[in-house]
């Protein structure tokens, strides 16, 4: 019996690693496929004059770029902190999906001056091959989402790649659709108006991956919690604490969560229980697995004039109060 409790016990914490190789494995897949991919499309959009097709590449191009770097903050991620970096590189994807933003802005503005000018003065587009290649664009992305949707849903490095594929889908649809219309009717102006909307895609996902990017390097309090819930809730269910406040909640890559708070207790209560009871309450409750307290007895530490005495007198209430003036 031993032996094969023992195997489940390995057997999960296998689990747990696998998750986060085969993402980075999906995530890698998933590059390449749209890399590929996103290089037959440029030259099929400049071979048929379509700017739908020119559009989707350049947001294939964004997530090759995308993907290539999930890939590399997963990759990153796992490295152990340093005496430099003390919480370790998990930043890293966070940074990756906000730069990443940045630059698909400027993709989807590039996109829109260019079909203006094209509706100003229209092009020839070459409808068939423009199908064709558009149909293998849409089964590429198709292949590529599949890949990623079998990954985790939580972390923001996987929803970052599955929002851009699906974007690209879209993508690929319109240019699809253009195709079709400029096949039955010739009317090529489709194809600049239906990559505009391509490009307002693009700037939409952008746009809601560089706030979520934002909200953790502002050290945000994860959309998951709230502070002052959290600090009540501390208040009422921890025996012997007075009062919770200096309290912080962040996360360092949008999935694990740190706080620190002063704990004002009451007299004669044991500094070090309340400490640990607050702390196991954070993990259990509110999902936050690094805490900093401080315990403290009468005034804050960080409110008093005679500050640097304020250490030595705190296991000691009494001698603590006699020294205020």
């Amino acid at each position: 019996m031993a032996n094969s409790h023992d195997h489940s016990g390995h057997d999960r914490g296998v689990a747990v690693h696998v998750h986060g190789t085969t993402d980075k494995k999906r995530v890698l897949i998933a590059a390449c496929l749209t890399a590929g991919f996103m290089v037959a499309e440029a030259l099929g959009g400049l071979f048929t004059g379509s700017l739908a097709l020119l559009a989707d590449a350049g947001h294939m191009l964004a997530d090759a770029i995308a993907l290539g770097l999930a890939w590399y903050a997963f990759h990153l991620a796992g490295r152990p902190a340093t005496v430099r970096l003390t919480y370790g590189f998990g930043r890293v994807k966070t940074l990756v999906a906000y730069t990443n933003g940045i630059a698909i802005f400027v993709i989807a503005l590039w996109i829109v001056y260019e079909a203006w000018q094209r509706l100003l003065t229209p092009a020839p587009v070459l409808g068939g091959p423009m199908l064709v290649v558009a149909i293998l664009g849409l089964l590429v992305n198709i292949g590529s989402f599949l890949v990623l949707h079998g990954g985790d849903h939580e972390s923001l490095n996987m929803r970052g790649a599955i929002l851009h594929v699906l974007g690209d889908l879209l993508g690929s649809a319109a240019a699809i659709v253009a195709a079709l219309v400029i096949l039955a009717t010739g009317w090529t102006p489709i194809d600049p108006i239906l990559s505009v909307l391509v490009s307002l895609l693009i700037l939409s996902t952008a746009w809601s991956l560089m706030r979520a990017a934002a909200h953790v390097l502002l050290e945000g309090v994860p959309p998951t919690l709230d502070r002052d819930l959290i600090a009540r809730d501390l208040e009422t269910t921890i025996q012997g604490v007075r009062e919770v406040h200096h309290m912080h909640v962040w996360s360092i890559d949008g999935s694990s969560n740190m706080a620190t708070l002063h704990a004002c207790l009451d007299e004669g209560v044991d500094a070090h229980k309340a400490v640990s009871a607050v702390k196991k309450r954070l993990a259990s409750e509110h999902g936050i697995s690094h805490a900093t307290v401080e315990p403290e007895f009468g005034q804050c530490a960080d409110e008093a004039d005679d500050h640097d005495h304020e250490h030595e007198h705190e296991h000691d209430a009494t001698a603590h109060h006699s020294h205020h003036h």
